[in-house]
């Protein structure tokens, strides 16, 4: 897992993958994942439009990582950008289907592929996004699994109580999402904690 090679492919690839299950998780308009709903109501009740919001929001929260040693690289600043610009053209490429069962059918397909994204992203071991690194700052103690699901959690929580809208597939990300990215990164066999991949082998809080 030292390769520089292999690492670029997981970060970049990840991105991407990462990049359309949140297209794909959008046009099922089930409702969003929990991070995205904080931000959302963030902006709701500021009056701040989106993206600003979205980008105090990161800052704050990879910020507060940092202060427990997960700290912001290289993966940090491509997962955003890229994840955003795949999201841009899924989106443009896709429209809401009309059916419940379609709508369904996209939500089932987008949490695979966000938990692979976010799987193989993170086992680059070049930085952690803003809602990723929030989860990893409290793996020791609390596994990865649960821990990323308290942050989705906490955000869809603050999010509707601050004006946005909670659906379905807000609490199937919340309640599946961290245990499937645990899982498939064991199927990678990469470690979702952060730093040089010389310097730990995956932990058993990884794999709980």
């Amino acid at each position: 897992m030292t390769s520089p090679l292999l690492r670029t492919i997981l970060l970049l690839g990840g991105c991407v993958t990462l990049g359309v299950g949140v297209g794909l998780l959008l046009t099922a308009d089930l409702g969003s994942d929990g991070y995205s709903m904080l931000v959302s109501g963030l902006s709701i009740a500021s009056g701040l439009e989106f993206w600003v919001a979205n980008l105090a929001t990161g800052v704050l929260f990879v910020t507060l990582a940092a202060t427990r040693k997960v700290r912001p690289g290289i993966g940090t600043v491509v997962q955003v950008g890229l994840v955003g610009v795949t999201v841009s053209v899924v989106l443009g490429l896709l429209a809401t289907p009309d059916g419940m069962l379609a709508r369904a059918a996209l939500l089932a397909v987008a949490l695979p592929v966000l938990a692979l994204g976010i799987a193989a992203y993170l086992g680059s071991r070049t930085g952690a996004g803003p809602a990723e690194a929030a989860g990893l700052a409290w793996d020791p103690p609390v596994p990865f699994k649960w821990s990323y699901s308290a942050v989705q959690g906490g955000g869809a929580l603050v999010g509707w109580l601050l004006g946005a809208t909670i659906g379905v597939g807000t609490l199937a990300v919340v309640l599946l999402l961290g245990p499937l990215v645990t899982f498939i990164a064991r199927l990678l066999r990469v470690d979702v904690h952060q730093g040089t991949p010389a310097a730990a082998e995956p932990t058993s809080s990884s794999e709980s």
